[in-house]
């Protein structure tokens, strides 16, 4: 039977599902939750702006999402976002779908930690966004059916979920700390790595090859 949480159907396809044991098994429960939480968080925030995803690829793009912070995904070369988009490439391609359908929710992921930009972009890359937004930030948060939001976290509860998230993103790439810059990530190393700085933009353009 297909489950419903907050009046949004969970996609029930083969697809969906092995989607589903892949991140089950690659994350802890406290990103599984998360990211399930994404994909209802952020269909309920399409609803509200009018917005109508592909339920499928909304669903791959928020359950993908953090995989770049897990043992199995993460690299230490590239932004974690990129690990969880290149794998969600991988995946959908090895299940036939349309390269227009990869792209989108390679952006999704890859965008997803990206202020603004994401809502210029297809509804499943907005909304990825959208979803990430409520449950770690908070934005939108208020502009939800509280009674939608008390399904939500009922199916996907969120005990202590501010400082544990904050550990599982120091964790997640605090072995690559130069790809942080320019995002948001580096405040994170910021408050949980000693002796980490930023590195500061002026500072690139001030010392780069160029004499002036």
């Amino acid at each position: 039977m297909r489950e419903t949480i907050a009046g949004v159907a969970v996609p029930d396809s083969a697809l969906a599902a092995e989607a589903t044991e892949l991140v089950r098994e690659a994350a802890s429960p406290l990103l599984f939750d998360h990211s399930r939480r994404v994909f209802l968080f952020g269909t309920l925030q399409g609803r509200r702006r009018g917005l109508e995803p592909d339920p499928e690829l909304l669903y791959v793009g928020a359950m993908f999402h953090d995989l770049g912070l897990t043992e199995a995904y993460r690299r230490t070369d590239q932004r974690f976002e990129m690990d969880g988009a290149d794998e969600a490439r991988r995946f959908l391609a090895a299940h036939g779908l349309p390269e227009a359908d990869v792209r989108t929710v390679w952006l999704a992921i890859a965008l997803h930690t990206t202020p603004e930009i994401p809502y210029r972009l297809e509804p499943e890359v907005a909304l990825v966004t959208a979803g990430v937004e409520t449950d770690v930030l908070g934005i939108g948060y208020q502009d939800l059916d509280p009674a939608d939001v008390a399904a939500v976290t009922a199916a996907h509860p969120r005990p202590g979920f501010k400082e544990r998230i904050l550990g599982a993103f120091t964790e997640g790439f605090k072995d690559r700390p130069d790809t942080t810059f320019g995002t948001v990530n580096s405040d994170v190393l910021e408050h949980f790595v000693p002796g980490f700085r930023h590195i500061d933009f002026v500072d690139v353009i001030r010392a780069s090859a160029w004499p002036e």
